[in-house]
Formats: C-alpha cells, sequence, structure tokens
C-alpha cells in the first residue's frame, strides 16, 4: 500500500512539473482578456482636433482628453463623453439628442445651437460655456447646473425653434 502511495505521490509531482514547463515554453499568440466598457471602441475613433461634421452616432468617449476638439455640427446622438475633459470644445451646432455626458468638464466650450434633447448632463461642469440657442428639452441636469445654466441663457435653437430659457425650465 506504501508502494502505491508513494508511486502516486511521485506521479502527481511529475505531471505538476510537466505542467508548469509546457506553460512557461509554449507561445501565447494573444492575450484574451476582455476589454473594458470604457475603452472597447476608442482604438477606432481616431481622434483628432478636427471632428467637425462627423457621423459618431453611439461612440464612446469615455474618460478622455477632449480638450479644444471641433465636434461642430457633428451627429453625436446616444454618445458617452462620461468623465472627459471638453474644456473649450467647438460642440456647436451638434446633435447630443440622448446622449450621456456624466462629469464631464465643458468649461468655456462652444455649446451654442447644439441639440441636448433627452441627454443625460448630471455632474457635468459649464462655467464659461457659450450655450446660446442651445436646446436642454428634457436633459436631466441638476438644480444648481439649471441655475447657472439660466442664468447665462439666450437665443433660439435654429432647428428645433425652441428657446434656451424654456428648454432649461427657466
Amino acid at each position: 500500500m506504501s508502494l502505491l502511495i508513494s508511486f502516486l505521490s511521485r506521479f502527481r509531482v511529475l505531471l505538476l512539473a510537466s505542467l508548469l514547463a509546457l506553460a512557461f515554453f509554449l507561445p501565447f499568440s494573444q492575450v484574451s482578456a476582455k476589454t473594458p466598457p470604457e475603452i472597447r471602441n476608442q482604438d477606432e475613433l481616431k481622434i483628432s482636433k478636427d471632428m467637425h461634421g462627423n457621423d459618431l452616432n453611439g461612440f464612446e468617449f469615455v474618460k478622455l482628453d477632449l480638450r479644444n476638439v471641433d465636434f461642430g455640427e457633428s451627429d453625436l446622438r446616444a454618445a458617452i463623453f462620461n468623465n472627459s475633459q471638453l474644456q473649450g470644445a467647438d460642440l456647436s451646432g451638434a446633435d447630443l439628442e440622448d446622449a450621456v455626458a456624466f462629469a464631464c468638464d465643458f468649461e468655456g466650450a462652444d455649446l451654442r445651437d447644439a441639440n441636448f434633447t433627452q441627454a443625460l448632463l448630471m455632474e457635468s461642469q459649464f462655467e464659461g460655456a457659450l450655450i446660446d440657442g442651445a436646446d436642454f428639452t428634457d436633459a436631466v441636469i441638476s438644480r444648481i447646473q439649471q441655475k447657472q445654466l439660466c442664468s447665462i441663457a439666450e437665443g433660439t435653437n435654429s432647428k428645433s425653434g425652441v428657446s434656451t430659457l424654456y428648454s432649461l425650465g427657466c
């Protein structure tokens, strides 16, 4: 009986050593980890400073530095901008209907005549942003954001015909 136990113990050690040797010497052609959702399409974005008029419907711009990027007149419907830096960005005339921009910084951004209908804009900052003619109809913003934006709201959106003041519920 002790001979059998000794044999099994040696066999187990030999088997483990063989498996470890295989693991070290076999080449791995590709890492099979899943891509995190926050960066899943960012390789294909090819972001440049001039994104003017591009169709970026549904793209994800999560945790990106998009300062001073020109998104003017772009189709950004259902795009996601969570935790992105958009200071000084040009979003004038862009369609951001159903977009999500949670905790983004729009400081000094040009949002004139942009469509933010039904956009989720919670925790975002708008200090010094230009919002003349922007349409915020049914957008989700905090009361603090609403008061701040109402204090600078002017104009009417050229596509929807809705005044910025009215769309903010001022």
